[in-house]
């Protein structure tokens, strides 16, 4: 039920299933838990020595048998205090390796759910305002229901501004994502909207295929291109087009702008 949730935390698969089977059966014998568990006993004795170093479980010592005991679980977040000083300490040396090694112009993959985040946190990091041409409402996945919040809010800290073409089914179904982009909005006409969009942020151009309404294909993958002139490219055609599209009247949270900047 809850492994899913420990692996994401830094556990093995076993280690997660056998920490939720101590957690949901309490203190138990070596035997009960590869019994629970379904993992061979000598598995069972290799995986509770390393959640015993991680201190989640301890060992009751009896005449007979051990008897294993899990901690509390709030146990776990001081795993992730853990994890966040270590990464704090290593991320100046990391950011100093990562900047060095960034160029003017390059051309890389993203891929999957995660990729999509990353793509996200470049936004933030870039720094920069957004431009999306044929928007979908694909930051609103719903596999990406606990990230968009946290989103959205790290946007509007940073001050910065989203210019969105949307397709006519944004419209049409009044999806949410228009509530949170702010006003700077406007709609393509039905007969142009595409399984396809193209974002722009600072000197990168996002190209996205095999994206729909309101979310993601499966397994999909998106092309970044990172060309300052490129960029400043789309963000004049993406001005011509701004102007084509009719503003959405203002108390529905329309543009009062007749460009994009």
């Amino acid at each position: 039920m809850f492994t899913e949730l420990f692996e994401d935390l830094g556990l093995s698969k076993n280690e997660a299933e056998i920490y939720e089977v101590l957690l949901k059966y309490g203190e138990s014998s070596v035997a009960e838990i590869s019994t629970r568990s379904k993992i061979h006993r000598r598995n069972v004795y290799d995986t509770l020595s390393r959640l015993q170093d991680r201190g989640l479980v301890f060992e009751i010592r009896l005449k007979r048998e051990a008897r294993y005991q899990p901690v509390d679980p709030d146990r776990l977040l001081g795993l992730l205090d853990e994890k966040r000083g270590a990464l704090s300490k290593a991320l100046p040396q990391l950011k100093k390796w990562y900047r060095s090694d960034e160029r003017e112009q390059a051309v890389f993959i993203y891929r999957g759910i995660e990729g999509w985040k990353n793509y996200m946190r470049d936004i933030l990091r870039v720094g920069k305002d957004y431009y999306c041409i044929a928007g979908k409402g694909g930051w609103m996945d719903p596999r990406l229901e606990q990230f968009f919040p946290w989103f959205i809010k790290e946007l509007e800290r940073k001050r910065l501004k989203c210019y969105v073409l949307f397709d006519h089914e944004v419209k049409a179904n009044n999806h949410p994502v228009t509530k949170h982009v702010g006003p700077h909005y406007r709609f393509f006409p039905k007969e142009y909207s595409t399984n396809a969009s193209i974002e722009v942020f600072g000197d990168r151009v996002n190209l996205v295929t095999n994206i729909h309404f309101g979310g993601l294909e499966e397994d999909f993958s998106f092309t970044v291109i990172v060309n300052p002139q490129l960029a400043d490219a789309f963000r004049t055609w993406f001005n011509f087009m701004w102007l084509s599209c009719k503003a959405p009247p203002t108390a529905r949270g329309g543009s009062k702008h007749s460009y994009a900047p």
